[in-house]
């Protein structure tokens, strides 16, 4: 018997559960999927929602390198976060889901990459970050942003995504027309190295690989696979509800390995956005490596390539990373008007307002 993973959210004073091996299961059949590199191919499991076939397209967003992509556009500092988004990447997904003057969401902002990928295409943009530090660095490129004359609405909401709707100011609720983000992967594919010139005892070192403490449960990047797959679904079940009928939702992500096995998050993402009740619509693949003429030219770090190197010596075939999935994600076009539910009233509690009131005029929930 197939079980049906539910598509009830979580309230949000509740904490994140890992997800039953029944809701993976009954997302799951056998497929080959790519590992994030040409010519790599592994049969692992991949999403039943998935299986029919959908638009593709192949974005080539590494024509240039990502410092160049970045020079003269974001602070310094934003260069230490673990996992910056390509901002090619997030400005090919901007100019073809919205048109200038919409608003744009990214629930994990990062530094900010999104947003300022939005503003400067003549958007308006929101983000909400966990980290206080990188709101602080998300906030400082939206300024660095005006000072180069795009002064399109641009903010920063520092918070825990999966409580999205209590963040977001009232204005922004059903408005969103595009949603962009991508959910973190932990430690084993972020990082920057230090050479050995730069090092006082002459060896490499990894650094800038962590998002914040290690010890922080609230963080998604340190709570392991299932329960990152449950806070990721309840944060898109939160954009569903802010999204615009038909609005989209464009989340960039790729397979990894855990303990050598080749984990097919991709379809596992486009299993979340279905149990948020959002329809998906394409499946694209974003480029990391520049196009040459007969060829592509991986633009890998130091640390990426010395770790190929060590899984090939140590027998396990991998290859650099030459791209990441685009999953694309679609609300419905018809919304209907409902009842305040747990999560509305819990709202405006927490805001100080009546507990019995209606859903305002212009507010909808899915």
């Amino acid at each position: 018997m197939t079980t049906t993973p539910s598509t009830a959210p979580l309230p949000v004073d509740e904490p994140t559960m890992p997800l039953s091996r029944a809701f993976i299961d009954a997302l799951d059949t056998t497929s080959p999927v790519s590992d994030g590199a040409v010519g790599q191919r592994a049969s692992v499991p991949l999403a039943r929602t998935d299986r029919e076939e959908r638009p593709v397209s192949v974005w080539a967003t590494a024509q240039s390198s990502p410092a160049a992509q970045r020079k003269g556009r974001y602070v310094p500092e934003s260069t230490a976060h673990p996992a910056k988004m390509l901002p090619a990447v997030a400005a090919h997904a901007i100019e073809h889901y919205t048109r200038p003057g919409e608003l744009v969401l990214d629930p994990m902002c990062g530094i900010g990459t999104t947003l300022i990928e939005a503003i400067d295409l003549g958007r308006h943009a929101v983000g909400v970050e966990y980290e206080p530090h990188w709101a602080d660095i998300a906030r400082a490129n939206l300024r660095f942003a005006r000072k180069r004359g795009h002064d399109h609405d641009g903010q920063v909401v520092r918070g825990d995504a999966r409580q999205l709707e209590t963040l977001l100011p009232d204005e922004y609720v059903g408005k969103v027309a595009l949603v962009v983000t991508s959910p973190p992967y932990g430690p084993s594919v972020h990082g920057q190295v230090k050479t050995d010139r730069e090092t006082e005892d002459g060896k490499v070192r990894k650094h800038h690989y962590r998002y914040g403490s290690a010890l922080d449960r609230g963080n998604l990047a340190n709570i392991g696979h299932h329960r990152l797959l449950a806070g990721f679904t309840r944060i898109l079940t939160a954009c569903a509800r802010v999204l615009r009928p038909g609005g989209y939702v464009a989340i960039t992500v790729r397979p990894w390995r855990e303990h050598a096995e080749l984990i097919d998050l991709p379809s596992q993402v486009i299993g979340c956005g279905v149990a948020a009740g959002l329809t998906p619509v394409e499946r694209c693949v974003a480029l990391l490596a520049r196009v040459a003429d007969a060829d592509l030219v991986a633009r890998s770090s130091f640390f990426q390539r010395d770790f190929i190197r060590k899984q090939r010596e140590a027998g396990m075939p991998l290859h650099l990373i030459a791209h990441e999935d685009v999953i694309i994600l679609q609300a419905p076009a018809e919304r209907v008007r409902v009842e305040v539910q747990r999560h509305a009233v819990g709202r405006r509690r927490s805001m100080g307002r009546d507990e019995y009131g209606a859903i305002g005029p212009g507010r909808w929930a899915a």
